[in-house]
């Protein structure tokens, strides 16, 4: 009984998101629009509006949807039960209890919580000292020369050669690891005699992990039997007939338009020239004119105010993309997809069910994002990998095998 009402409070989520979505106003429009057509009847009206979504292709975008959606919802469910932060329930005691907070339920361990929020603080802290050391704000609003010259070179902001040797890291990969090597679990009775496993790894947090076999049942298409495109020992099948026939069953898939089987395909590795396509297709992201719209609108936003990451981004792109063979040919798409998308308050609906706290500033009570300095250095170069048609380890070209 109570998996059921989990289940249809489940249903009712996903509902209740999608009911808001541009997807929602579509359907609603085409299945208007077909009540014209004549073989819609009165007579067996809802049966002939659904098999006319179904072969129009409207019913698998409906699909493609809900299995995003469902993702999402097992992310949150999965954070909050995992086999290592389940309570142990005694037979005996009543089940029912009262339902844990949201916090609770992104971040079950109280530790790794009061360690987050130290490290946000820390963060906060060292950014806000160098806005005040270098008397630039957290957001501002641009000048109007200065945002006519933005506009005008957009499209080669790469050839800009900003003075950023004021602007220093927020923090050090060093200060990062040392955070993580002092976690500790207060439950946990570290008082035992030195062992193999203390010798293990300098992280110590006991966590339920899965072992071995069961690695290698989750990812049974990374065993050296099956074969893995871009990885030359693929089993029995020579590696020139196994790439004809595994790009022929990818482009089959693509043609299908279905979430679910784009994702299940490249667990053994993404075609280069399917690549876009089936990215676009697992993560159910479309080119709509309301997507443009919005990419527009961002775009506004990063000519008309500026941020005090725009900065650290601009450093980080010309000390890793700019300088590297096969990434330095995007650096002008990646200013505009980082300087754009962090000011996206979209991005906010990420941390309803991710435990971390992403810093705000403001500008005349407008919001704007900052969230990109809680990342680590190089963040742009998990966007450069949706972009590079050639990079041998790429991670969307080959996946290793072990």
């Amino acid at each position: 009984m109570e998996d059921g009402s989990e289940f249809s409070q489940s249903v009712a989520q996903i509902v209740q998101r999608l009911r808001g979505s541009s997807l929602h106003s579509q359907l609603e429009r085409q299945a208007k629009d077909c009540l014209h057509r004549p073989e819609i009847k009165l007579e067996s009206l809802k049966e002939d509006v659904r098999n006319f979504l179904k072969t129009s292709g409207w019913e698998k975008k409906l699909q493609n949807a809900v299995y995003r959606e469902l993702h999402v919802s097992v992310y949150l469910g999965s954070a909050a039960e995992t086999p290592s932060r389940l309570p142990l329930i005694s037979p005996q005691l009543p089940t029912c209890r009262p339902k844990a907070p949201a916090e609770h339920l992104k971040e079950p361990l109280a530790y790794m919580r009061k360690a987050q929020a130290s490290w946000e603080k820390r963060v906060l802290k060292s950014l806000n000292s160098m806005s005040t050391e270098l008397e630039v704000p957290l957001a501002r609003k641009r000048p109007a020369a200065e945002q006519k010259e933005l506009a005008n070179k957009w499209n080669e902001m790469g050839t800009d050669e900003p003075d950023l040797s004021r602007f220093r890291p927020v923090y050090a990969p060093k200060d990062f690891l040392e955070v993580l090597i002092s976690l500790r679990n207060p439950n946990h009775d570290s008082c035992e005699d030195v062992s193999t496993r203390s010798h293990w790894g300098l992280i110590q947090v006991p966590l339920n992990v899965r072992d071995v076999p069961q690695l290698r049942k989750a990812y049974s298409e990374l065993s050296l039997s099956m074969g893995q495109l871009g990885i030359d020992d693929v089993g029995n099948i020579h590696p020139d007939l196994f790439e004809g026939d595994y790009v022929h069953v990818g482009k089959k898939v693509v043609a299908e338009q279905d979430s679910a089987a784009a994702q299940q395909y490249s667990r053994r590795g993404c075609p280069t020239g399917l690549r876009a396509d089936l990215w676009a297709l697992i993560l159910n992201s479309t080119n709509q004119p309301q997507d443009v719209m919005h990419y527009e609108q961002l775009k506004a936003g990063v000519i008309q105010h500026g941020l005090l990451v725009d900065n650290l981004v601009y450093k980080d792109v010309k000390l890793t993309a700019s300088n590297d063979d096969y990434y330095f040919v995007f650096e002008d798409f990646l200013y505009q997809v980082l300087l754009c998308f962090s000011r996206d308050t979209a991005v906010l609906e990420h941390f309803k069910y991710n435990s971390a706290t992403p810093p705000k500033s403001f500008v005349h009570g407008e919001l704007q994002r900052t969230a990109f300095v809680l990342f680590f250095f190089a963040v742009h170069l998990f966007e450069t990998s949706a972009c590079c048609p050639n990079r041998p380890d790429c991670c969307l070209c080959s996946v290793p095998r072990g």
